[in-house]
């Protein structure tokens, strides 16, 4: 029984990490906090952010994602910055 609450509690923390709503600003640092690439930002919806961060990461190895809630400009800091 133990072994069933725990799988359960994990699927769904896990969940709760996939519905993310709203439209975010992905854009790309460098190590100093520059911007690594000029007019290289991206808009994804919801949990869309993954999918763009990973295609970010394949591009430019070694940069630091960052992303912000479009509508309000703050970070998302469960999900930024990371760190390609």
């Amino acid at each position: 029984m133990k072994h069933l609450i725990a799988l359960l509690g994990a699927v769904a923390l896990l969940g709760g990490c996939m519905t993310l709503s709203g439209t975010y600003q992905l854009s790309l640092q460098d190590a100093d906090g520059q911007p690594l690439a000029r007019n290289m930002t991206m808009v994804a919806e919801g949990s869309g952010i993954y999918t763009v961060r990973n295609a970010m990461c394949s591009a430019h190895p070694g940069a630091t994602v960052i992303i912000r809630d479009l509508k309000s400009g703050e970070e998302l800091k469960s999900e930024s910055p990371d760190k390609c």
